[in-house]
């Protein structure tokens, strides 16, 4: 794929026992003289990890995977060597301690973030985690007789706990965001040391053939193989090392997997999970295999879409309704002591995580709960696993449908890697006709539109169905699924804003289809009092409706967003923190502009639209969003009477002189810190043809 990557969302995780943060807090009360020495619950929990009794030191790894979920709690730890002390006791002979060392480890990964990974992975946790996953898989046949007999501990469970482990050393900086290539979003990630150091030592340990064992254990453990299928998906990102050891028998599991035929959403989300990795692993396929996987990828994509969300859920929570009120009284006992995993959800939906700003806006973090919930929520888990299946499929065909080819005019800094350079022993001659990352090569075009994924997609952009809102609303452990249901409106937004991109006129349906997709995003924008605030909605919103006026103008096709509309959602975006939303909407009026100068009658639009363009390229602080402000200004007032009369109406010929002196002191100050080459070419350009611009304008003076 490129520069192009199928988006990751690190999360924090929990122990499978699912304590609240109340929880939490109440075990802290109880240490409330927390000090530096080893009568702290940090030095007093490490110290009996050494004792000789397995039940003791049970407790002390679990009252440790309990008190690191809290923040400030984990230097403590770390001061105190919590990973070099609870490495060992990922192989302790006895298989709970195994299971609460390795979940506590899970926890502080997950709740410290990557620099905690960094460290984690400095002080060789890798090493006994290899030997675990390694002695895990060779006693799955074990496993099966213990789980047969009731026991509570069995190896499966143990391989979770490692599984997810290793996926959060390996994840990429959490964080994912877009950027605007060619006008063509991609999912990306910044990939930070600790996941490079954990993917060379996964590679080098050789251990995939672990994750894969683990997957194939999905017609009896969905669990299991969830985790390794997440895990799998991370691994097989941007990873060249691992594609030239790729063979039939790992793509064999995979298309095994992408063929099965459970109905149920966590087998959907195995499935959505499996396409992802072929994706990622596509530069390996055999040329005679490849139209069969992508096939098989795309049956995997469409039949996920297919699922309505809306109707769903509200039947799922029905059945969970009428499940509970037939349950006995003592599995009504269990629904109440499972009250704290319910409360853990909530504090959860509460206290979103949000991460280093990017593209101007906090990032927030997609968290996925699912292993908090408690046993008696099978409903809930399908649910979770319906919307978290949609999001990716619509992140996997983001990617399809991205150009990787960087020009001079991008605004946002490209990843530097290169797929060229990937594994040239992997690809034989011939075999990049098919899933070029270069381009949207007509086998995936093709694709693309036989399994109906235009129209598929479309529909999700609508905004969540109210009944499923509702039922979300009202039911305090479901309410998190309602940012959810909005994540997979954002994500069909910007899978749009691609396929618009990349895909020619007529595949989409031709001039009548484009201007229903025009009346479509104009009721998500404009249906409302006021224009929704909601940056990630802005943000993919803008973008396809950039893409879709990009195209109207050039096939002169009538649409029907007035510019007074454009103009307020351009005022509301203009406010916003986000750069990207910013740069769309001042390329919407570019393009609105540009395109009513040549019709007549329009002067006092232009100057509506020139006064806004010229607002911002003067007061806003970001150099990008003035340069797209110049851009825009430029394509507007570039010829035509209306676009003469209307520039001399608004004297914008001294403003531009006015500006001149002042962007090009702001480019020598402030762009070397704070902005990337490729984002001061662009200036510079900018820079280049407003000079000429004013020139042009001096001379039509002069007429």
């Amino acid at each position: 794929m490129g520069k192009s990557k199928t988006n990751k969302f690190r999360r924090p995780q929990f122990n499978a026992e699912g304590l609240s943060v109340t929880a939490v807090k109440e075990v802290e009360e109880d240490h409330d003289e927390v000090c530096d020495g080893v009568d702290s619950p940090a030095g007093e929990l490490l110290e009996k990890l050494q004792s000789p009794s397995a039940d003791v030191r049970e407790f002390a790894c679990a009252s440790i995977s309990r008190l690191v979920q809290q923040s400030q709690t984990i230097p403590g730890f770390l001061q105190r060597d919590a990973v070099r002390r609870l490495g060992p006791l990922l192989l302790d002979r006895s298989l709970a301690v195994r299971e609460t060392a390795t979940g506590a480890l899970r926890n502080l990964s997950a709740c410290g973030g990557h620099e905690v990974c960094e460290d984690m992975v400095k002080q060789d946790v890798m090493t006994p985690l290899t030997a675990l996953l390694r002695e895990c898989c060779a006693g799955f046949e074990t496993n099966d007789a213990l789980s047969l007999k009731g026991q509570k501990n069995t190896v499966e469970d143990v391989a979770n706990e490692a599984v997810n482990l290793l996926w959060n050393l390996c994840l990429p900086t959490f964080l994912w965001f877009s950027h605007t290539i060619l006008s063509c979003c991609i999912i990306t990630l910044s990939v930070s040391e600790s996941s490079s150091q954990a993917l060379s030592m996964f590679n080098k340990a050789g251990i995939l053939d672990v994750i894969l064992q683990c997957l194939e254990r999905h017609t009896h453990n969905i669990k299991l193989a969830l985790s390794a299928a997440h895990c799998l998906h991370t691994v097989t990102e941007d990873n060249a090392e691992l594609l030239c050891s790729m063979n039939n028998a790992v793509l064999g599991t995979l298309e095994s997997v992408l063929l099965s035929s459970q109905a149920d959403m966590a087998h959907t989300l195995l499935r959505t999970l499996a396409a992802g990795s072929v994706w990622n692993l596509k530069s390996s396929l055999p040329t005679a295999r490849q139209a069969q996987t992508l096939n098989a990828l795309m049956a995997t994509l469409s039949q996920c879409l297919e699922l309505d969300a809306g109707t769903l859920i509200p039947q799922l929570r029905q059945a969970e309704v009428a499940r509970s009120a037939t349950a006995s009284e003592a599995g009504d006992m269990e629904d109440h002591q499972a009250a704290a995993g319910n409360m853990a959800v909530e504090e959860m939906d509460e206290e979103e995580g949000v991460g280093p700003r990017t593209n101007g806006k906090a990032t927030k973090i997609d968290i996925d709960f699912s292993d908090l919930l408690p046993r008696g929520k099978e409903e809930l888990r399908e649910a979770t696993a319906l919307l978290t299946a949609q999001q990716t499929s619509l992140e996997i065909i983001v990617n399809m449908c991205c150009s990787d080819d960087p020009s001079d005019d991008e605004w946002e800094e490209a990843s530097s890697s290169d797929e060229s350079e990937m594994c040239p022993d992997g690809l034989s001659e011939g075999n990049t006709s098919l899933l070029s990352p270069l381009c949207l090569s007509a086998e995936i075009h093709g694709a693309l539109i036989n399994h109906n994924i235009p129209e598929k997609v479309l529909k999700k952009t609508q905004f969540p169905i109210s009944e499923a809102m509702d039922v979300c609303r009202h039911n305090p452990t479901w309410k998190i699924l309602m940012k959810k249901m909005h994540r997979v409106q954002y994500r069909a937004l910007t899978c749009l804003h691609n396929m618009l991109s990349t895909m020619d006129a007529e595949s989409l349906g031709g001039a009548a289809a484009l201007q229903a997709v025009a009346q479509h995003l104009s009721t998500l924008v404009f249906s409302a009092p006021e224009i929704p605030k909601e940056e990630e909605f802005l943000e993919a919103v803008t973008s396809a409706m950039r893409s879709l006026l990009q195209i109207i103008a050039y096939m002169k096709i009538p649409q029907c967003m007035t510019p007074q509309q454009l103009m307020s959602l351009s005022e509301a975006a203009t406010c916003c923190d986000v750069v990207s939303v910013r740069v769309n909407a001042l390329a919407i009026l570019g393009i609105t502009g540009s395109t009513l100068a040549k019709e007549k009658r329009t002067a006092e639009t232009l100057q509506m639209i020139g006064n806004a363009l010229l607002k911002v390229a003067t007061k806003d602080a970001n150099l990008v969003v003035c340069g797209e402000a110049l851009d825009a200004l430029f394509d507007v007032f570039a010829d035509g009477d209306e676009a003469e009369r209307a520039a001399e109406n608004i004297n914008l010929l001294s403003a531009l002189k006015a500006l001149q002196p002042v962007f090009k002191a702001k480019i020598r100050k402030e762009g070397k810190g704070k902005y990337s080459p490729e984002q001061l070419c662009v200036l510079d350009n900018i820079k280049v043809n407003l000079r000429r611009f004013i020139g042009y304008l001096e001379t039509v003076v002069k007429k």
